[in-house]
C-alpha cells in the first residue's frame, strides 16, 4: 500500500492514508474499449418515428358513396398525404405504410440493449488503471496545455479533507487557491465562442477542461466552474477523457471507491 497525504483547507499536510487505489497498471487500450462502451451513442436501429413524420392523413374513408373517398377512382386505399386541403383529386399520394415511396421500413433493426457487457474483472482492471493514470504528473500534463507555462511539480493524486466541502463559495475558492497555487487557473472552467460557422452546427461555445472533484456517495456540493461527481456514479470516461485530467479527491471519497472497488 502507498502512503497518500490529506491536504488541510490551507492546502498543509494533515495526515497520511493507505491505499492501493492509484497502483494498478496503466492499459490505455482497456480504458479506450471500456470509455467507448459507456459513451451514449447512436444505437443501430431507425428511429420510432420512422417513416410517420408526413403530413399523411393516417386513414382513408372507406364509405362507397362519398365523392371524396378513394373508391371508384383508380386509387389504391393506403394513408394518402394531405397534399391540398382543397379539391378531390390531391391525395393521391401514398405515405407511411412501408410499400409506398419514402414509408417506413417493413422489418427495422430493433434495439435490444443499448449497453454492451464488458468483463467484471476487465471492468475493475480498466477503472484501477484510470485511476493510475489521473496519479500520473506526466499523463496529467500532456492533456492540460498551460502546465507548461509553470516548472512547478504537482503532487498528485490530490486528495482533500471532506471539511473543504462545507465552506462557503467565497472561502472554498480561497482554499483552491492555497491548495493548487498556480495551478489554480487551470482548475476553473473557461468558456469560449469557437470562430466561424461552428454557431449554425450547435457548437458555438467551447469551454477548457478544468478540475474535476470526486466527493463521497452521501457528501453534497455545488459550485459552477468545477465538475464534481460522487465516487458511485464515477466513470472512466469521467476520469480520462481525452487524456488523464487533473483530479480532486475527498477523503470520504477515497474510502468510498475502496468499497467500490472491493464489491467488484
Amino acid at each position: 500500500m502507498a502512503k497518500i497525504q490529506i491536504l488541510d483547507i490551507n492546502g498543509k499536510k494533515a495526515k497520511d492514508i493507505e491505499t492501493t487505489l492509484f497502483e494498478g497498471q496503466i492499459r490505455q487500450d482497456i480504458i479506450q474499449k471500456i470509455a467507448e462502451v459507456q459513451k451514449h451513442g447512436q444505437p443501430y436501429a431507425p428511429s420510432h418515428l420512422a417513416g410517420n413524420q408526413t403530413s399523411a392523413s393516417g386513414n382513408v374513408l372507406h364509405t362507397r358513396h362519398d365523392w371524396k373517398s378513394d373508391r371508384g377512382k383508380g386509387i389504391s386505399r393506403v394513408p394518402k398525404k394531405r397534399m391540398s386541403d382543397k379539391g378531390e383529386r390531391f391525395t393521391w399520394v401514398g405515405a407511411v405504410i412501408p410499400g409506398t415511396r419514402g414509408g417506413r421500413r417493413a422489418h427495422p433493426p430493433k434495439i435490444l440493449s443499448r449497453i454492451k457487457s464488458i468483463n467484471k474483472k476487465e471492468m475493475k482492471k480498466g477503472f484501477l488503471s484510470a485511476l493510475a493514470m489521473v496519479a500520473s504528473e506526466k499523463l496529467v500534463k500532456e492533456k492540460y496545455s498551460r502546465f507548461d507555462e509553470t516548472d512547478t511539480k504537482i503532487s498528485l493524486p490530490i486528495v482533500l479533507e471532506s471539511k473543504i466541502l462545507s465552506l462557503k463559495t467565497k472561502d472554498f475558492l480561497t482554499s483552491l487557491k492555497s491548495i493548487l497555487g498556480e495551478y489554480f487557473n487551470i482548475a476553473l472552467q473557461e468558456k469560449s465562442i469557437r470562430a466561424g460557422i461552428a454557431g449554425m452546427r450547435n457548437r458555438k461555445y467551447k469551454k477548457t477542461a478544468g478540475v474535476l472533484m470526486v466527493i463521497g456517495n452521501k457528501e453534497e456540493k455545488k459550485f459552477n466552474g468545477i465538475d464534481i461527481i460522487s465516487a458511485k456514479e464515477l466513470k472512466i470516461g469521467d476520469l480520462v477523457s481525452n487524456g488523464a485530467r487533473l483530479i480532486l479527491f475527498t477523503e470520504q471519497s477515497i474510502k468510498d471507491l475502496e468499497e467500490r472497488i472491493n464489491k467488484q
